[in-house]
């Protein structure tokens, strides 16, 4: 089916999110989108997909004009949207919120759904139990079921936004092979990406966006300065890696055990110092994002122990309230679900983090704090912007705005999620600032370029296992890739950094 944008221009108030684009997309394309954070990608693609209506433009499939209101009439004309962000209703069981949105009576037929969901789950090589409940998934599965319940709704357009984050390597290739195939079977595809290497192995052409306007496209063989340049308007220079120096310790893990709802951790020890920056890699569901919650007081432990500071207080069994008021924070991958709310403004979600005192709220003062931070930390946003309406990166920016000092640890999922490359320089930057004053990292990525840039030591976690602290200097993203993968577990004594 092929796609037609004609003249689609969408403000926000003063700001002009899509201004005037126009772009053909025919049957059979893999279109990659680019563009920075901001840059309009999502809300173009939301327009297409219903959640949007533009100002002024036309939307055409196979040169008819149509017209879409909600994302109902969006799937009715076989356009389906996998966002950023799972829409998805974590309550249901994983058939219930695969059947939803399927036309077919009050009481849909759950035994041909759920075969129609095993059938589509062995084409993706996706392992996921039918029955579970959908907040016992990870981010990566619960875009998985996203991506199946849109095929099943007869989608013939397929929009993914940020498809392969929080995703494994193998999947990713066998997904890449799926979107491939369907290509090849009529397929229109529409893949938004920051990831210029996902664009280039995928892409049948690149076209990118840059502060609302189309500047172009590009047909293989890619060039990636130019797209770079594209994107952004300049170079982006790569910044080194960095060595800062470590101080004492600020939380030792000790012999821990950690029962999960499908995996258990046994015996981890670890030594976080002030300073330093370690990453935690693995295949979604093998344990990272338990013990970083553990490590919060999100999640308790069944064995071992976690203590503070040099002088070792004990902090097993307390709560994240407690660990907070020490000194630890936790920035979620979800952040609209766990870390934002919805609704609120900058402003508000400001008075909220400082925890100002006193009967009444001074607004003055309020909306000068929401106007530093927001100048400080480079949001593209005004005080009054909700939460929502800003793109990943900004929401990313505003996580770390609403971070108080001082801070002994940081623990991360997923710090540069869905972000572009100047938008990831930038968030790492702001996390080695903190390092710099003696505040310890321990983040989660799926990016194992990610992970070897910017640790200083690795933990890999393989099925219930997870290696020793390991020297990132000395680790490649081959190595790091077979242990993810559960090889070569038995030269690790070799490897192993002193912890």
């Amino acid at each position: 089916m092929r796609v037609e944008l004609r003249g689609i221009t969408k403000c926000f108030g003063s700001l002009r999110a899509n201004d005037n684009i126009s772009l053909s997309v025919p049957p059979s394309t893999i279109e990659g989108v680019l563009g920075e954070n901001g840059a309009g990608k999502s809300t173009l693609m939301k327009i297409l997909s219903g959640f949007y209506s533009p100002d002024s433009g036309d939307i055409l499939l196979d040169g008819k004009k149509v017209k879409i209101d909600a994302p109902a009439d969006a799937i009715r004309q076989g356009i389906g949207m996998l966002h950023q962000d799972p829409q998805d209703f974590p309550p249901l069981k994983v058939i219930d919120d695969f059947i939803l949105g399927k036309k077919g009576g009050l009481l849909p037929n759950r035994k041909n759904a759920a075969r129609d969901f095993r059938e589509l789950s062995s084409r993706f090589d996706f392992s996921i139990d039918p029955e579970t409940y959908v907040d016992s998934l990870t981010v990566g599965e619960r875009q998985q079921l996203e991506i199946l319940r849109l095929l099943w709704l007869g989608a013939r357009i397929l929009i993914l936004d940020e498809p392969t984050t929080g995703i494994s390597l193998p999947q990713k290739e066998k997904l890449f092979a799926t979107l491939k195939k369907l290509a090849s079977e009529g397929m229109t595809i529409l893949f938004v990406s920051h990831k210029l290497e996902d664009v280039e192995a995928l892409c049948s052409r690149a076209t990118v966006l840059r502060q609302g306007k189309l500047i172009g496209s590009m047909e293989p063989p890619f060039d990636t300065r130019v797209l770079v340049e594209m994107m952004f308007g300049k170079e982006v220079p790569q910044e080194p890696k960095t060595q800062l120096q470590v101080g004492t310790t600020v939380l030792s893990v000790k012999h821990i055990d950690l029962d999960g709802i499908r995996i258990q951790i046994k015996g981890v020890n670890l030594q976080v110092r002030a300073g330093e920056v370690i990453g935690l890699a693995g295949m979604e569901g093998s344990g990272q994002t338990l013990f970083l919650s553990a490590c919060a007081g999100l999640s308790q432990p069944v064995g071992g122990s976690f203590c503070l500071d040099e002088e070792e207080k004990e902090m097993t069994g307390r709560t994240y309230h407690e660990f907070r008021k020490k000194g630890v924070a936790y920035l979620p991958a979800a952040r609209l679900e766990q870390a934002l709310i919805p609704g609120l403004s900058l402003t508000e979600h400001f008075i909220l983090s400082e925890g100002m005192r006193g009967f009444f709220i001074d607004r003055k003062k309020s909306e000068e704090l929401a106007k530093s931070r927001i100048s400080l930390f480079n949001i593209k946003g005004k005080p009054e912007s909700t939460v929502e309406s800003l793109s990943g990166g900004n929401q990313q920016r505003a996580l770390l705005a609403l971070m108080r000092d001082p801070l002994k640890l940081i623990l991360v999922e997923h710090p540069t999620r869905g972000l572009d490359i100047e938008s990831t320089i930038y968030i790492w930057g702001k996390l080695k600032e903190r390092c710099a004053r003696g505040t310890a990292i321990v983040f989660i990525s799926s990016d194992l370029d990610e992970i070897l840039k910017y640790s200083d030591r690795v933990l890999v976690f393989f099925a219930g296992k997870v290696t020793p602290p390991l020297d990132a200097n000395t680790l490649s993203v081959e190595r790091l890739g077979r242990l993810i993968g559960g090889k070569d577990w038995d030269t690790l004594g070799t490897e192993a950094a002193h912890a």
